[in-house]
Parts: C-alpha cells; structure tokens; sequence
C-alpha cells in the first residue's frame, strides 16, 4: 500500500506544477507589452530606379502620377537581365496591396506569375482610353493591358475600385 500513496503524490505533484506553469504564462502573457496591429510600413523613393527603368526598357515604363499622399510607395525593382521587368509595389491608403508590374515575358506566364494564379474573366474596363481585362480567383485579383510591346497589370490585394484609380494614374514618359 505505500507504493500507491507514493504514486498518488507524484501525480497530484505533477498536475499541481503544470497549473503553476500554466497560472504564470497567463500572468507574463497579461503584463508584457504586445502590439497585434500591422506594421508601419517605410515608404521608398522610386525616381532613379524609374528613371533607370525609362531608358533601359524596351516599352514606355509605367508610374502613377498624381497620387495623394496617402498611397504609400513600398517596393521598386527593374530587371533588364530578362524580359525586362519593372515592378513598382504602394500600399492603397486602406493598407491594402497595389502592385504595378510590366513585362515584356510571354503574356500568358506573366500575367499567372504576377497576379499569383488570377484567370481572366469577361469582364473589362475602359480607363483612359485603353481597355483593361479584369483577372480574379489568385492570390490578387488584377487588371491587366496587353499594348506596346509589353504586359502591364495593376494587382494586388485591393479592389478592383482602387486597382482602376491606379491604373487611371498610370503615365508612361
């Protein structure tokens, strides 16, 4: 019978401790500082790549104009190496994704690549003058314009409201 009391106090031990355990995660997850809100995001200059981009390109190179200030320019990068592709990331001011993204690789593969899986739909939009073809069902949704050479899309994660001011934005120089 001493075997079983022995026993009984190292499982009663054991359950004790983890609620102990358990008791001061709750008191360290209560007291220290956490913060669930998205970061602050640092805005970026995009002029000399643009301008870097403007001369190398083999298309007239795309960059909103006119923007308030609320849009935020987050990401720029033009690669000459293939296919020529300039690439210019804003976060919209609802914090949302708005990406411009030209190419002059395969229209098709571009378009799947940059709009993360996207398939056109039968619907466009004239903005403009020129007529954009909505894409959805991706990671982004995108409006998309096969002109001059090259595959200009305006995706993200925002609506289709915002990729339209955007792409209404959009001047070549």
């Amino acid at each position: 019978m001493a075997g079983t009391n022995g026993k009984q106090k190292t499982v009663r031990d054991l359950v004790l401790s983890l609620v102990l355990i358990g008791l001061m995660a709750g008191v360290i997850y209560l007291f220290l500082p956490h913060d669930d809100s998205a970061p602050d995001i640092k805005r970026v200059s995009y002029d000399v790549e643009l301008v870097t981009a403007r001369r190398a390109a083999s298309y007239p190179v795309e960059a909103p104009e006119g923007l308030p200030d609320s849009w935020k320019a987050t990401s720029v990068r033009f690669d000459g190496s293939s296919f020529d592709h300039w690439h210019l990331g804003f976060q919209d001011p609802k914090g949302q994704y708005v990406a411009i993204e030209q190419s002059t690789q395969k229209a098709a593969r571009f378009i799947d690549e940059a709009s993360r899986g996207s398939e056109p739909t039968k619907t466009t939009q004239e903005i403009d003058g020129r007529v954009w073809r909505h894409y959805t069902g991706g990671r982004y949704d995108a409006l998309v314009l096969e002109d001059k050479g090259a595959t200009t899309l305006v995706t993200g994660t925002a609506s289709f409201t915002r990729l339209a001011e955007m792409a209404k934005a959009l001047e070549a120089s």
